[in-house]
């Protein structure tokens, strides 16, 4: 009995460093060649030039992130169409690979916690694509980034949120802040909801999120070394507003994700 026992115990550690055999060059080859020829691809002269309507610019950052999503097994489904156009995107927040899963299929300049700026590559890279950083808890910094949210969708881009102002997990979604969705009123766009989700075997993964007390770079080396699995990007059809006001818009736009979420729809 005792013999039979010991490849099961020593296996999954085995296939964990087998994964991080393979992909911890993928992941070195990423940052130490890819990334040099993103950055020079991304300047003026790339952001004025499109291809197929798409700023090039943008369309190197997608491949990019394409690219880190693979690094970490996981493929990539989208449906749906992202608006082209500006609106407020909001998604469920689960891991810090959402930015990078929905920048693999349309650069949005997202809302983030000032301490993702601080983040080793992922925050960075962030602001190079033009993320917008706030500071928790300051009144100052909510009134600037609210004022250049709206100012970007003016200028015709989609800006990105988290509206349950923190990661939840696979399964439960958290109240929507109606607050998050007053620049979408200012700038006069619609919002389009978007549901993440990540699943291993076509089950919902709860390992993907942070676990208690986890540090980043802790759940970044845990996932780089776990089992393949899809991440799927549900662009849904965009909600406009019915003269209800912002809490109206919260509310709508978390049911249609929470029904996607649950249904896979």
């Amino acid at each position: 009995m005792s013999q039979s026992a010991a490849p099961a115990i020593f296996w999954p550690d085995a296939q964990r460093w087998l994964r991080y055999g393979y992909r911890v060059p993928l992941l070195v080859w990423h940052l130490a060649v890819d990334l040099p020829l993103v950055l020079l691809m991304i300047n003026p002269l790339t952001a004025r030039t499109r291809i197929a309507g798409e700023r090039v610019d943008y369309w190197v950052i997608r491949l990019w992130q394409g690219g880190l999503m693979r690094v970490f097994g996981f493929r990539v489904s989208a449906r749906g169409t992202p608006h082209p156009g500006a609106c407020l995107s909001v998604a469920n927040h689960i891991s810090w690979l959402d930015i990078t899963l929905l920048h693999s299929q349309r650069v949005v300049h997202f809302v983030a916690k000032d301490e993702i700026s601080r983040w080793p590559l992922i925050g960075w890279m962030a602001r190079r694509a033009g993320t917008i950083y706030h500071r928790r808890g300051s009144t100052d910094s909510l009134t600037c980034v609210a004022q250049v949210m709206v100012e970007r969708m003016r200028a015709g881009e989609s800006v990105g949120v988290f509206p349950e102002g923190g990661t939840s997990s696979n399964f439960t979604l958290r109240t929507f802040h109606p607050r998050i969705f007053q620049p979408a009123l200012d700038a006069g766009v619609a919002v389009q909801p978007i549901a993440l989700r990540f699943l291993r075997d076509g089950v919902l993964a709860d390992s993907v999120p942070f676990q208690p007390n986890e540090r980043f770079i802790t759940n970044f080396f845990r996932l780089l070394g776990e089992p393949g699995g899809e991440a799927e990007v549900h662009f849904l059809p965009l909600v406009y507003d019915t003269g209800a006001g912002r809490r109206a818009l919260a509310q709508n736009a978390r049911h249609a994700i929470a029904h996607c979420v649950h249904a896979g729809e």
